[in-house]
């Protein structure tokens, strides 16, 4: 008997390996025929030398324009056609709406294979009422015939007032981190260091980041700043480089670009701060943060409430305010017991809740209920 053919529709392959890796893996050692379909850039050989199939498709997240989405969705369908999966796993909103109409395309209504929508967050795409309501009917389309996955209540409770039906919304939290890869680190020497790992996204809290370390240096406060990410070209939200090399011109704040391992920042950085006002899933670059036993200070919003406790693992703040985010900073540079405590704390919180076994279990077990349904 074949084994069961699991097929994960990503749109980038570097997104891929950095946040469904270890699922496709636990799948893979669990019996299943593992195939990805995404754009390859710099990740195809990491990719195939994992066992896995590996479909490259010609699109982008953002920027395709009608056309472009037009051949991207026909090639879907073509692909969809001839691999004939078991399951579909769609990971984040384009391949979410992309792959449950293909889908719909590819296969009669009595022979469609499970579908698994994961949103990794509703991000800005539910800002406007009028988004709202179109991103709630085009997910209750795509989703219609399956199971969308969410990482935090928020989006599960937003979907179902998009109208999708609640038996159809799991949630899993998160993507996961390895925390005997992002092992627990001492509290760095010296003058204090916070990071912002991610995107240079203005929504992902950048500008309030460099305005509170602004702040607090102007109040005589020897607290430096690290930026660790890249310009996103993708996303009209981006920042360009030169407003970011202007940022990391001003005194305390340094500007590191992507960076191949985040546990060199968390050597040097005692404090992770993530002020986003993006609607995040679980934010994977605060899990490897906890998993290194360093506190958090982040927005109070959806996502960031699934790692930060307030007062036991880190401090939230509102959303665009620059006096809150930097009173927070401020309370844990000024207290190294207390970052050690919340340190620790997150870091046991990961390993119980947020080990990247655990994720892939909890995935393989509605996985293998899917399919017991199916048959």
């Amino acid at each position: 008997m074949a084994p069961p053919k699991l097929l994960f529709l990503v749109t980038e392959d570097w997104y891929f390996c950095s946040h469904r890796l270890p699922v496709a893996r636990a799948a893979r050692d669990a019996g299943f025929a593992v195939a990805v379909a995404t754009r390859v850039r710099d990740h195809g050989e990491r990719i195939r030398s994992e066992g896995f199939g590996l479909h490259p498709l010609a699109w982008k997240r953002r920027g395709d324009g009608f056309s472009g989405h037009f051949r991207a969705l026909r090639e879907i369908v073509r692909l969809y056609r001839a691999e004939k999966p078991d399951i579909l796993y769609h990971v984040a909103l384009k391949p979410v709406l992309f792959g449950g109409l293909a889908a719909r395309f590819a296969f009669p209504a009595r022979a469609e294979p499970v579908i698994l929508s994961a949103v990794m967050g509703l991000g800005s795409s539910a800002a406007a009422p009028w988004r709202k309501r179109a991103l709630g009917w085009a997910l209750r389309f795509a989703v219609s015939s399956g199971t969308a996955i969410v990482q935090n209540p928020e989006d599960r409770d937003a979907l179902i007032r998009f109208g999708l039906d609640p038996a159809r919304v799991a949630l899993i939290r998160g993507s996961g981190v390895d925390p005997a890869h992002f092992a627990a680190l001492p509290d760095p020497d010296g003058p204090v260091v916070i990071a912002l790992v991610g995107r240079m996204l203005r929504s992902k809290g950048v500008l309030d980041a460099a305005a509170a370390i602004r702040r607090l240096r102007a109040d005589g406060l020897d607290i430096q700043l690290i930026l660790a990410g890249a310009p996103d070209p993708d996303s009209a939200d981006t920042l360009t480089q030169h407003v970011v090399r202007e940022l990391a011109a001003e005194p305390g704040i340094e500007w590191l670009g992507h960076v191949a391992d985040v546990r060199d920042i968390w050597r040097r950085a005692a404090i992770a701060v993530l002020p986003s006002s993006y609607g995040e899933g679980v934010p994977k670059s605060l899990l490897e943060a906890a998993a290194c036993a360093r506190p958090i200070v982040a927005s109070d919003m959806p996502g960031c409430r699934e790692i930060v406790v307030p007062g036991k693992t880190g401090l939230l703040a509102s959303p665009n305010d620059v006096a809150a985010l930097a009173n927070a900073i401020a309370t844990l540079a000024g207290d190294p017991a207390l970052r050690r405590r919340m340190g620790e704390a997150g870091r046991a919180r990961i390993c119980a809740e947020f080990a990247d076994g655990i994720i892939a279990g909890q995935t393989l077990t509605l996985c293998r209920a899917a399919l017991t349904d199916r048959r």
